[in-house]
């Protein structure tokens, strides 16, 4: 005889905002910060050399995604140039810096 499973709605939606996955989301959050504090590009010719490297914070909350209906955490760099960075401008190339690091951190 076959296993039988209902879903709850009501059931997942609880699971996915549970301390404990809001822990697990900011752990890879984490991961991935460390990840992009490692490969961030430092000018040592600027006025504030390791700035976009000091930069790198995360966050979470247990109402986020598109319907607010699930834990998340989110990795930004808080740095007024951190979007030329990522995806560089004419004269810089872009160094794909939270790419890379969500490519190879967000999986540990």
């Amino acid at each position: 005889m076959a296993a039988r499973f209902k879903v709850k709605r009501k059931g997942i939606g609880e699971m996915l905002r549970m301390p404990g996955m809001q822990a697990e989301m900011l752990r890879r959050a984490e991961v991935i910060k460390s990840a992009a504090q490692a490969t961030s590009p430092v000018d040592e010719n600027s006025p504030d050399p390791g700035h976009y490297q000091r930069s790198w914070e995360t966050d979470s909350t247990s109402r986020g995604g598109r319907r607010r209906d699930r834990a998340v955490a989110y990795v930004r760099n808080g740095s007024y140039y951190a979007r030329w960075v990522e995806y560089g401008t004419e004269r810089v190339p872009a160094h794909h810096v939270l790419l890379r690091a969500a490519q190879t951190g967000g999986g540990n």
